[in-house]
This record gives structure tokens, C-alpha cells and sequence, in this order.
């Protein structure tokens, strides 16, 4: 029934990831929420203009109300909003970030934005980053590598296109060139910031292979509407081994 809500009714797209789920039950909670409310307030306007109308109440009350109890109720809405943002809402995003997967056990990227592309870097052979500096900045090295650090002889660098192995957790370190852009990857139910001067980590479990358009969910400049052209490839793990071969010329496993 949830699933059949959030697909037929809400028009959720096909989710493609194990940690997205828990965003669209989010979503869909909410939206029953909402509709609960909406019938609850309905009825309660039902009942006031029934009670109240003017052939019931031929004259009107300028005192109103005397007691308290709205007072009370108000307190009483205050103190349950108060308990499930502390005993709920709060533990649970503690609990979220806690599961945050080891590097050792996923697949990790560098994805730098910038005006108008993405640009994805991946360990060499030896899975070990080039060292990275900001001075080393240029417009043909986004990502700062240190040319004399032998690691990053044999990093993988790509332009707008990121490949992941299937079933395996996937750890993006995203950061900004530029401006603020936001990395959204709609199928993955992902969606993050990426900040000039931050690394900020997000991360995904990819269930179905395939080819996934990346957003830009942020107002980025005149062509923001070119940071559309990225694309996530999700392949199964010996597509990812040959494919990640076939671009640093040496053996690799991450299965």
C-alpha cells in the first residue's frame, strides 16, 4: 500500500538505491499526515459552522471563552513539538549519521562542481589519492593534485561522468569550484550542497544498474540548466573493474 501510494499517487520516481528508501517513507508519511489533518480540520469546520450558527445563536457573545483551556491546549501542542524534535527527530538524524559507511568498504569519489560540469576523480591502481593542494589549482587540474606525488600518477579523472559498482555503498566527497551548486541525483534520493572550500561527504547504495542523469539543484549562473548533462553509470562489479581498467591501463579490483 505505502509503495503503491508514493508511485501512483504522489508520482515518486523509480528509487535505485537501499538508504533512499527511507526518504520516500518520509515523504509519504507526510502526505498522509497531511491529509489526515486536512479531513480533521473539514470536520472541525463542519462542526463550527454548525454549532454556531446564527439560528442557534440568535444573539451574539462579546465575552467568549472563560476558562483556560485554550491556554492549555497551546502548552500542550508546544510540549508534544518539543518531545519529538528532542526524543525523536533528533536521535533519529543521530542514528542517520552514525551509519554513514566505512571508506575501506565502498567505492570512493571526488566530485568537484563548477560552472557548468561535474568533474568525478577516483583512486588509481594503488587506491591511494594523489596529495591535493589548493595551490595547485588550475583550470586543467580542478582538484588540486600535487604533480610530484607519484600516488595521483595513476588517478582517474572524468568530465560530467561518474561510474559506481552495483550493491556496493558509494562515498561522494563533494566540493565547489566556483559557487554553490547542489548534487542531485534523483533515482539515488540524493541531494547535497557542494560548497567552495568544503568537502562535504554524502553517500548510496545502488540496487539497479543503469544511467542516471545528475541536476544541479542550485542556481548556479546563465547556464545552469548545462549542469543537467552529468550522468551516474551504475554497473555491475566486473563492468566497474574492466571499465576502471580500461582508464588508469592496470589491473584493478574493488569487489
Amino acid at each position: 500500500m505505502k509503495n503503491w501510494f508514493g508511485e501512483h499517487l504522489l508520482g515518486l520516481p523509480p528509487l535505485a538505491s537501499t538508504n533512499g528508501q527511507g526518504v520516500d517513507d518520509l515523504v509519504i508519511y507526510v502526505h498522509w499526515l497531511m491529509i489526515a489533518l486536512f479531513v480533521g480540520w473539514i470536520v472541525y469546520f463542519l462542526y463550527v459552522v454548525n454549532r454556531f450558527r446564527q439560528s442557534r445563536n440568535p444573539k451574539a457573545d462579546y465575552v467568549g471563552v472563560k476558562n483556560h483551556a485554550s491556554s492549555y491546549l497551546e502548552l500542550g501542542v508546544v510540549l508534544a513539538e518539543a518531545v519529538l524534535l528532542i526524543f525523536i527527530a533528533v536521535p533519529l538524524w543521530a542514528k542517520a549519521v552514525d551509519q554513514f559507511p566505512a571508506a575501506k568498504d565502498s567505492t570512493v569519489i571526488q566530485v568537484v562542481a563548477q560552472q557548468y560540469a561535474w568533474n568525478a576523480r577516483y583512486a588509481g591502481t594503488d587506491g591511494e589519492f594523489g596529495r591535493q593542494d589548493m595551490k595547485f589549482v588550475q583550470l586543467d587540474n580542478v582538484f588540486g593534485v600535487d604533480p610530484s606525488d607519484p600516488n595521483g600518477k595513476d588517478d582517474v579523472q572524468l568530465l560530467n561522468e561518474i561510474h559506481v559498482p552495483l550493491g556496493k555503498p558509494v562515498i561522494v566527497y563533494l566540493s565547489s569550484k566556483d559557487v554553490i551548486h547542489s548534487l542531485k541525483i534523483i533515482s539515488m534520493r540524493v541531494c547535497q550542497d557542494a560548497i567552495p572550500g568544503l568537502r562535504i561527504p554524502v553517500w548510496f547504495n545502488p540496487t539497479q544498474t543503469g544511467r542516471y542523469q545528475i541536476n544541479c539543484a542550485q542556481l548556479c549562473g546563465a547556464l545552469h540548466a548545462n549542469m543537467a548533462g552529468g550522468f551516474l553509470v551504475v554497473q555491475s562489479p566486473a563492468e566497474y573493474n574492466q571499465w576502471l581498467k580500461s582508464k588508469t591501463g592496470a589491473q584493478t579490483s574493488f569487489e
